[in-house]
């Protein structure tokens, strides 16, 4: 498909894809941050139920992929069958459900920064356990980026903040943010050796996968095992009609902006991906400061340049040495 585009064709596309991503994911950190902090109805009662938002967004882009498989798909055979997800979608399930628990404890810039310096366990990993080499520049990236998450962590949050917070705790907030990230690394590594395996896997073959096993362990943790609040959440959505819209379109933005991910990925490289997401995560932070009372203080935005910094630098090193090669070839 890519080759059949023209110059102004790859254009628009791409600019249809950055507004895509942007909106639909700035918009669910939007309503993410909302039913983590606010306080619903005249009781003035918090959506305690986090985790329910990872079994209805599964529910969702299960429904979704299926949806886009059968009108796009051509592909009949050679795919990954459905049980080479079960053992990624574990960690899939239990990272992003540890990273929405942890804004009861930390801001959603802190929780959007921290689980952006993925590169540090994924560094760490490689060095320690498989002999990975990285040059100079690269651990001069992940040092900026460990600096800048550090420096925001230790500096002094507005009590604006904090107040909105369901049980401030910065250490434990981290922590979850940086269990989620080594279960990300895991989950990201064995859907590209699935894509290896079976390469005619698509993006929609893995959101269906992923969402499949998701639905089932998320159904199976929030109404078969004891403690798991999937019937309160959904008696406290019957009772509060305001949560249950913003976890809706929470749920739609998710599938609109994975959808958009692996039009992006297919179209122009997941490099572009990564270029995106990252300036989306900035600018997931400023909406986040300027209109969700999140106020970040000097010190804090430093650390915030710091972090982007790194990551632009990282992606600039990832530019130079893709595009030699694509020339070469």
């Amino acid at each position: 498909m890519e080759k059949e585009m023209s110059g102004f064709q790859r254009v628009l596309w791409l600019l249809l894809c950055v507004g895509g991503i942007f909106s639909a994911y700035i918009y669910q950190g939007f309503l993410q941050e909302t039913l983590s902090t606010k306080r619903f109805g005249p009781d003035g009662k918090r959506f305690e139920h986090l985790a329910f938002l990872n079994f209805a967004q599964n529910i969702v882009c299960l429904i979704w992929s299926y949806i886009m498989i059968i009108l796009w798909s051509t592909k009949n055979s050679g795919t990954a069958p459905l049980l080479k997800y079960w053992s990624p979608c574990i960690s899939n399930t239990i990272g992003p459900a540890l990273g929405l628990q942890a804004l009861k404890y930390i801001s959603y810039p802190a929780q959007v920064l921290a689980k952006s310096s993925k590169m540090i366990p994924v560094m760490l990993v490689g060095a320690l356990f498989y002999g990975i080499k990285y040059t100079i520049p690269e651990y001069f990236c992940t040092f900026l980026v460990a600096s800048g998450v550090s420096l925001f962590a230790l500096s002094k949050t507005s009590s604006k903040v904090v107040n909105k917070l369901a049980h401030p705790n910065s250490p434990l907030g981290y922590g979850l943010c940086l269990v989620n990230l080594f279960l990300d690394g895991y989950t990201n590594s064995t859907q590209d050796d699935i894509k290896k395996r079976y390469p005619k896997t698509s993006g929609w073959d893995i959101m269906l996968g992923m969402n499949f096993w998701g639905s089932i362990y998320s159904f199976v943790y929030m109404f078969v095992l004891p403690g798991g609040g999937g019937l309160e959440a959904i008696q406290f959505c019957q009772q509060h009609p305001e949560a249950a819209w913003d976890i809706l379109w929470f749920c739609v933005c998710g599938a609109v902006g994975q959808n958009f991910i692996f039009t992006t990925i297919s179209l122009f490289g997941s490099l572009a991906n990564t270029t995106i997401t990252t300036v989306r995560k900035f600018f997931s932070i400023l909406v986040s400061s300027l209109f969700s009372g999140n106020p970040l203080s000097n010190r804090q935005w430093v650390s915030v340049f710091m972090v982007f910094g790194g990551l632009t630098y990282q992606i600039y090193l990832k530019w130079k040495r893709t595009y030699p090669k694509a020339k070469a070839n």
